[in-house]
């Protein structure tokens, strides 16, 4: 069981490490997208928005594919409740955040966490919780900007997870997945206004430094 656990990890961390959002876009449209999006983040969204439409699906299928497959044979050939388990579950996502390949950048690791969750099922369901949580803080409370918006479907995640999930294991997994997405996504350089609405009213409006600094810089 040891062995089989190690070599899911290392499959998962591998697969998970190969950064689609990089290599297409650069393959097919000759974009570079870490050194030309604001942000260098070599994920889904900047794929479409600076190679396209078609590759940026391309990429998040990619991404998805490669948290699921390697979960998918896991929870055929391991129980969810092995010792090591959590870690099989969080290495693509470990692997797509903090690839080998790009010196330890990697992307913000969303479209890989749902394929992973994906592979868990129908042994587990916790990618309802998952995409339950992203549809509240999109349809119901919605918070802008998107990154303080995915730190708060990852926090109700985690909490979902703790009181519903019947599996330790599981639960733990997703801890580490969601501290790794949250931490990613709570980059500095990504401040300005936080807002949040309530069926499309406005409730709270949070202004940071840069909105500031934006104003100055626009006189």
């Amino acid at each position: 069981m040891l062995i089989r656990s190690l070599f899911f990890i290392l499959w998962g961390f591998l697969s998970g490490s190969v950064m689609f959002g990089y290599l297409l876009p650069k393959w097919l449209k000759k974009v570079d997208t870490i050194a030309q999006s604001e942000d260098h983040n070599p994920g889904t969204f900047n794929a479409m928005k600076l190679a396209g439409t078609p590759v940026g699906i391309l990429c998040l299928l990619c991404d998805v594919g490669k948290g699921f497959i390697p979960l998918f044979f896991a929870c055929r050939c391991l129980t969810a409740d092995a010792p090591l388990f959590p870690f099989v579950l969080a290495a693509p996502v470990i692997g797509h955040a903090f690839s080998p390949w790009l010196r330890g950048q990697g992307g913000k690791a969303i479209a890989v966490t749902f394929g992973v969750l994906l592979g868990l099922v129908p042994f587990h369901y916790s990618v309802l919780l998952l995409a339950i949580s992203y549809l509240f803080f999109s349809l119901i409370i919605v918070i802008y900007p998107h990154n303080i918006r995915t730190v708060w479907a990852f926090i109700v995640f985690c909490g979902a997870n703790l009181f519903l999930s019947s599996n330790r294991m599981v639960t733990f997994g997703c801890f580490i997945i969601s501290g790794i997405v949250i931490m990613k996504h709570l980059c500095p350089s990504q401040g300005g206004i936080t807002m949040w609405t309530l069926l499309g009213k406005k409730v709270i409006l949070k202004f940071g430094e840069e909105l500031h600094v934006h104003k100055e810089t626009q006189q």
